[in-house]
């Protein structure tokens, strides 16, 4: 993800996430630790042959632990394998980070999400109450503790998507069938995002 695409994520935050969207400053703080050498963010977005914005996510990597702090699909994608390539490409990048675990948190009433972390081995661990907000909604708080190897034992038709790796820039391939095939595009670990003036 690149500053450019902040205006086009935030149109899909506020469909997706109506209730607790992101703020445009939120994902300016996010990625403004995405760059240079001590990195510890890792946005990437996912656009369709048409180079119109289908879906995103993003990971922090503190101390040898992951976050998912977000992902989001448009709705026409979702059931494509979109959600695993990107839940992939950002596990992917917490083993470029080198961290031993992954955490994320996913609301209660959000049950597809919930299978597809599971399917990847993610674990609950605990609720955090009224987390969502203003929806006052819990989230649940699950664990994966090998992320490496959970993001290659992975297997499956639509889940797979692309042989490609994902976390590399400009990794691309189908998303399974239905919806046209869309990109993954992450700046590589060691190429700076910007310079520390510009995202």
């Amino acid at each position: 993800m690149r500053w450019w695409d902040i205006e086009p994520v935030l149109a899909l935050e506020g469909e997706l996430f109506p209730e607790d969207a992101w703020s445009e400053g939120m994902f300016w703080s996010e990625l403004a630790l995405a760059r240079g050498r001590g990195a510890t963010r890792r946005y990437l977005v996912a656009v369709d042959p048409e180079g119109d914005l289908v879906g995103y996510g993003g990971l922090a990597a503190v101390s040898g632990t992951g976050d998912i702090q977000t992902i989001g699909v448009l709705p026409a994608y979702r059931g494509t394998g979109l959600g695993s390539r990107l839940l992939r490409a950002l596990l992917g990048a917490a083993t470029d980070f080198e961290c031993a675990e992954v955490l994320l948190e996913v609301r209660v009433d959000n049950l597809p999400a919930q299978r597809l972390y599971e399917r990847f081995g993610f674990t609950p661990i605990g609720v955090r109450r009224g987390y969502y907000q203003p929806a006052n909604v819990d989230a649940l708080v699950m664990r994966l503790a090998d992320p490496a190897s959970a993001s290659a034992s992975v297997s499956g038709t639509a889940a797979q998507g692309s042989s490609t790796p994902a976390s590399e820039a400009g990794a691309s391939g189908p998303a399974a069938a239905g919806p046209p095939a869309v990109s993954l595009a992450s700046p590589h670990p060691s190429t700076p995002q910007g310079t520390e003036s510009h995202g």
